[in-house]
């Protein structure tokens, strides 16, 4: 019953730091996702394929199946890893306010 209380603090936690940060969110998606379709549409790819690099890409996964050809699109590619770096870091430190703020209600 504990770990069940704790785990509806974590998420209630989590979801209101979420909404906290939700704008920048947002924003850094949208901008990702732009460069991701300027990418595609560049290097002739089909809108899916791009939204495929970019997600691969942003997760600093990098399967390597697409790769940018021209200096400019490698070059937003690199922007888009960077931007894939903050977002995680994002979601991970809200995670740890959650997990905090959830652990300091359990007194």
């Amino acid at each position: 019953m504990r770990s069940a209380l704790l785990r509806r603090r974590f998420l209630r936690a989590f979801w209101q730091e979420l909404r906290i940060i939700w704008p920048i969110l947002s924003g850094l998606l949208v901008v990702q996702l732009g460069l991701g379709a300027l990418i595609g549409y560049l290097e002739e790819w089909p809108l899916g394929n791009a939204a495929y690099f970019t997600f691969v890409t942003g997760l600093t996964i990098g399967y390597g199946d697409l790769v940018p050809s021209r200096v400019s699109t490698r070059l937003m590619a690199v922007i888009i890893g960077f931007i894939g770096i903050l977002l995680t870091g994002l979601v991970a430190a809200v995670g740890v306010q959650a997990l905090r703020v959830a652990r300091s209600d359990d007194g």
